[in-house]
């Protein structure tokens, strides 16, 4: 049976295929994904407090580099195989280099509810991952864009990245988090872990109601990307498992990571894309994003990822 906050993924698309009435209006939406970031931010917190030393920055360089290495990677094979436009696919590289939330957040689960160790860490790879998979997607474009007058200057993009709610929330959260440490803080925090798993269940819910509309109907004129978001996970996850094996890293971290490099963003990257390259469709990201990659990740890669950890460890 998979971990009951993914039944709830399921509930959405079903309801959202048979056109059910049911919806959940923007401002629950919004203060469920605010909910959500800031609770993972202060979980991270809390468990870095008193645990963060300088043995960490190795691993922590190593996560940043797979948000860079990864865009560098997808950029010509979705150039080349996929046949995207320019903007597409600089703006899908950086959508797939940079990390779903709402995936870590079921990984997380997963991992809490299967026991496995996971280090305080793992909240960094959120911002560490999704900071420089923006930023190179972006130099892409402005690299291969013969009008280089469209291009943002370094210091807006820096700006608009770093200034994004779900960073803003997650670095806050962290920081509060680590400052105060599971005892001073319980007063409040408690109330935001404790809920955790319910606010991830009705979120995913909502997820599963957007990504029943990108899919209803297919459109299989995009059969290459649809393809490209449905073999992607898996293999951008041996990213992550090679790092976690090689830093030795217990493995429900390795877990967490794996989940990262195999999931596309869907909050961060798209307000940061559509500001910066108005030429990349959006929509298509999200198709490929919500509809294929962010399914596949908590229905089927998730378990599978732990699977392949277990049989390497």
């Amino acid at each position: 049976m998979p971990d009951i906050v993914v039944m709830f993924f399921l509930l959405g698309v079903v309801a959202g295929l048979v056109k059910s009435d049911l919806n959940i209006p923007k401002a629950a939406y919004d203060t469920l994904s605010l909910l959500l970031m800031l609770t993972i931010g202060l979980k991270g917190g809390m468990g870095l407090h008193g645990n963060l030393t300088p043995a960490l920055v190795p691993e922590l360089l190593l996560v940043m580099s797979l948000g860079a290495i990864i865009p560098l990677l997808l950029f010509p094979l979705l150039r080349k195989l996929v046949n995207l436009s320019l903007a597409d696919s600089a703006s899908i590289s950086a959508h797939y280099g940079s990390v779903s939330a709402g995936t870590f957040a079921v990984a997380l689960a997963y991992a809490e509810s299967h026991q496995l160790i996971t280090g305080p860490e793992v909240t960094l790879y959120l911002v560490l991952l999704e900071l420089p998979a923006i930023m190179v997607g972006l130099a892409l474009f402005r690299h291969f864009n013969p009008d280089k007058e469209i291009a943002h200057s370094r210091l807006s993009l820096l700006h608009e990245t770093l200034t994004n709610r779900g960073v803003i929330l997650l670095a806050g959260g962290v920081l509060i988090g680590y400052l105060y440490g599971p005892m001073n803080g319980a007063p409040v925090t408690d109330l935001f872990t404790g809920a955790f798993k319910a606010v991830l269940a009705l979120f995913l819910l909502e997820m599963g109601l957007v990504a029943a509309e990108t899919l209803r109907p297919i459109p299989w004129q995009h059969w290459r990307l649809l393809a490209f978001a449905t073999v992607a996970p898996s293999l951008l996850a041996c990213f992550g498992i090679a790092a976690g094996l090689l830093l030795e890293l217990p493995v429900g971290t390795t877990l967490v990571l794996a989940s990262l490099t195999a999931s596309a963003s869907y909050i961060a990257a798209p307000a940061a894309i559509r500001a910066a390259i108005p030429q990349a469709n959006i929509g298509l990201a999200m198709l490929a994003s919500l509809g294929f990659t962010f399914p596949f990740n908590v229905i089927v890669g998730i378990p599978l990822y732990h699977q392949l950890i277990q049989a390497l460890s």
